[in-house]
């Protein structure tokens, strides 16, 4: 097993799908009133540079549902907002607790903290991937649709961090993906070389309705993100023509379901109807974050190997 979560291209097929099911196996453990103290007396610091709600929430309720103990960490309160060596906090940190989780710009946070770190660092999210998030939704759609790997998913927008984090798993587990993005606005030239390399199945181009037809999984991501403030107004210009509406939907198969990680802004990427509609599994998605992180930690710092 990986010994610290910078990317999802780190996984093997066997990693990544062993994860996967031992995170449903804990929903379903937990809904069961099952306990789990694997990281009891171990403390896990939450770093974080970029605020959130559901990452933070989800990450300490995972901490706490193990029986360990999280610190949460705002970038502000910490040495690094003061330019402090990235190789000296990670040492210091990992005499202090039993893991970090780093919600950051730069992935060059990641790999340096993780370079020197002696406790696993786990990214929470970069301007470049987004891991513990699409997990995730590899999970939702798992549960929803039975399987993976004979699917077709559909990503509608930003060729953002998620959409680098969908493409490394499509690589690794082989299910069509075809992305519909702006000119301008598209993955990572590198992340999408190396996935392409290694699934055939996987398109990128520009038109909506091509991604949408006959798709599995719709995913739709907000216009703009943090980090593209000021942004807006050139964006929504860009990316109109991609919203996941209802006529889109329509072109997908009938038991297509639709993801956002949320927060969305309703009528820009996705309309009202949809989100709220029959379709959409956002909240079983949301929810399933806690589960995911459970697993990760369980993994990466309690130790546990499952098979």
């Amino acid at each position: 097993m990986i010994t610290h979560l910078r990317s999802l291209a780190q996984f093997s097929l066997e990693e990544l799908s062993i994860l996967i099911e031992r995170a449903i196996v804990l929903k379903h453990e937990k809904q069961q009133g099952i306990l789990h103290n694997v990281l009891e007396g171990k403390s896990i610091a939450l770093i974080f540079e970029k605020p959130s709600t559901r990452t933070r929430v989800s990450f300490e309720s995972a901490v706490y549902g193990l029986g360990g103990q999280a610190l949460f960490l705002a970038g502000r309160d910490t040495q690094l907002s003061r330019s402090e060596p990235l190789k000296d906090t990670a040492r210091v940190m990992s005499r202090y607790v039993d893991g970090m989780v780093v919600r950051t710009h730069g992935q060059e946070v990641i790999e340096e903290l993780a370079d020197y770190a002696t406790v696993p660092v786990i990214n929470a999210l970069t301007d470049l991937h987004h891991p513990c998030q699409i997990l995730s939704d590899l999970m939702t759609v798992l549960e929803k649709k039975g399987q993976l790997d004979k699917l077709k998913v559909a990503w509608i927008g930003d060729g953002n961090n998620m959409a680098n984090s969908w493409l490394e798993a499509a690589a690794i587990l082989g299910f069509e993906l075809v992305l519909a993005c702006p000119e301008g606005y598209h993955p990572n030239e590198k992340i999408l070389k190396w996935a392409m390399e290694r699934n055939d199945k996987i398109l990128l181009q520009h038109s909506p309705e091509v991604a949408a037809e006959n798709a599995d999984v719709f995913n739709a991501d907000v216009f703009s993100s943090m980090g593209d403030e000021g942004q807006e107004e050139e964006r929504l210009k860009a990316f109109a023509g991609y919203q996941l509406n209802q006529a889109l939907l329509e072109k997908g198969q009938p038991d297509a379901i639709v993801m956002h990680c949320l927060p969305a802004h309703r009528g820009e990427e996705i309309t009202e109807e949809v989100l709220e509609g029959p379709q959409s599994v956002v909240f079983d998605e949301a929810e399933n974050k806690m589960h995911m992180h459970k697993a990760l930690l369980e993994a990466l710092v309690g130790g546990h190997t499952a098979s």
